[in-house]
């Protein structure tokens, strides 16, 4: 380029055209050249060379080559051909002015340095992409970490703009980094934690997109959708949005019910209260209408068995009550309760199943049901969870049970009314 310039100089100057004319005239026509020769190089980069790589692209068979297409890796890429072109060539045609070389010059590495920003802002969204497609990587929240990285790079080019303005050396700013540490650590403060927390959250597998997480400190109760880089979005049962620092996901406690989800199972634990004065020892026309019940034929068969062996040990008097083993009503809906539930086609019979009484309160004795429904489902749970204690609450009628119902105004005037008529 510098002989071109050199041979149309040398060619004014023959035709008797003043100096300065002749070597602005040279320059010019050089630059002029120059700008189309960027502008052929652009134009073959992007309408043969980009091209012919999305077609080979396209045709592969590699995943990965696709999503760097969609993120625009490749476009940004053959931005750096003009670049490079006026880069190399301009020195031939500016060399005779340092100052405006030096502009130049200057002017191509600030756009060389947005340029390749461009182009690892591209490859992360890539990497991210990707990393979310992977079985083994997908819900982990790698947005946080690339976040981060894209933060740090522009950090690192806002330094390197900085030297080229101020035509001081990188390692200079860098060192005066240290005078900035407090400044920088309160201006980035929660996107440092957010970091920390998320490294930590990551490392320890804490939240993953799709979670369904509770956080009674924040009001949140919803399916994680987004873990970035300072901030959790979670999108509660009633369509509305959370947004939790990720911070507090460390510092505060959550529940996290992914264990559930991953288990296939969802917890019943639920209790029916029964009124303590329908409690008591079944008599033998009981136990006969009982025996008829397929769920606790076998059982009270054996255990008729077993408590008039007990009793002819002890040769305590049998018809008085309080002497020896006797059969009850709620012994015998509890076992009823778990036969009922082990035959369930719902129920996961590889868990837990409890069918426990807890402490007696002024609301009666309390049956638990603990048991696991075998599908994770809300609305299928919620529906074999109703199905089973329909079905409870109905049957206890049969074994003479009455659940306890705290008074209403209806059963007080109902009691005055019996109360007067008698």
């Amino acid at each position: 380029m510098s002989a071109f310039v050199d041979q149309i100089e040398t060619l004014l100057l023959g035709k008797n055209v003043p100096e300065a004319w002749a070597n602005g005239a040279s320059i010019g026509l050089g630059l002029l050249v120059l700008v189309v020769l960027a502008w052929l190089v652009n134009l073959i980069a992007k309408r043969i060379i980009l091209r012919l790589v999305k077609a080979v692209v396209k045709r592969s068979r590699i995943e990965w080559d696709d999503v760097l297409v969609d993120t625009g890796v490749f476009t940004r890429l053959s931005h750096l051909a003009p670049a490079l072109v006026i880069n190399t060539f301009a020195p031939g045609v500016l060399g005779r002015s340092d100052m405006v070389l030096a502009g130049v010059n200057d002017a191509v590495s600030l756009y060389l340095i947005c340029i390749w920003l461009g182009v690892l802002f591209a490859v992360l969204n890539a990497v991210q992409i990707i990393a979310q497609q992977k079985s083994r990587t997908k819900g982990v929240p790698i947005k946080g970490f690339i976040q981060a990285v894209k933060l740090v790079a522009v950090v690192v080019s806002l330094i390197f703009v900085l030297a080229i303005l101020l035509d001081k050396s990188p390692l200079y700013l860098f060192s005066g980094l240290g005078a900035l540490t407090a400044v920088l650590l309160f201006v980035f403060k929660d996107a440092i934690l957010g970091f920390v927390a998320g490294i930590q959250i990551s490392t320890n597998q804490m939240v993953r997109v799709g979670d369904w997480i509770e956080m009674p400190s924040a009001g949140t109760d919803g399916d994680v959708i987004d873990v970035s880089l300072t901030t959790v979005k979670v999108q509660n049962w009633d369509k509305t949005i959370s947004t939790v620092p990720t911070y507090d996901l460390i510092s505060k406690s959550f529940r996290n019910w992914r264990g559930m989800s991953d288990s296939g199972g969802r917890r019943i634990k639920r209790s029916i209260e029964f009124d303590v004065t329908s409690i008591g020892f079944a008599n033998e026309e009981q136990l006969e209408a009982w025996s008829k019940i397929g769920h606790v034929r076998e059982h009270l068969a054996k255990k008729r068995e077993e408590i008039a062996k007990d009793n002819e040990k002890l040769g305590d008097d049998a018809s008085v009550l309080g002497n020896g083993r006797r059969l009850t009503n709620i012994g015998t809906f509890r076992a009823y309760c778990v036969s009922y539930l082990k035959t369930h086609p719902h129920i996961a019979q590889d868990k837990t199943l409890l069918v426990r009484q807890l402490q007696p309160s002024e609301h009666g004795l309390p049956l638990e049901i603990y048991v696991f429904v075998n599908d994770t489902n809300w609305n299928f749970y919620e529906g074999v969870q109703a199905d089973i204690f329909d079905h409870l609450l109905s049957v206890a009628k049969v074994f003479d049970l009455k659940v306890y119902q705290q008074p209403s105004g209806a059963d007080v005037i109902a009691g005055l009314a019996s109360k007067r008529d008698s």
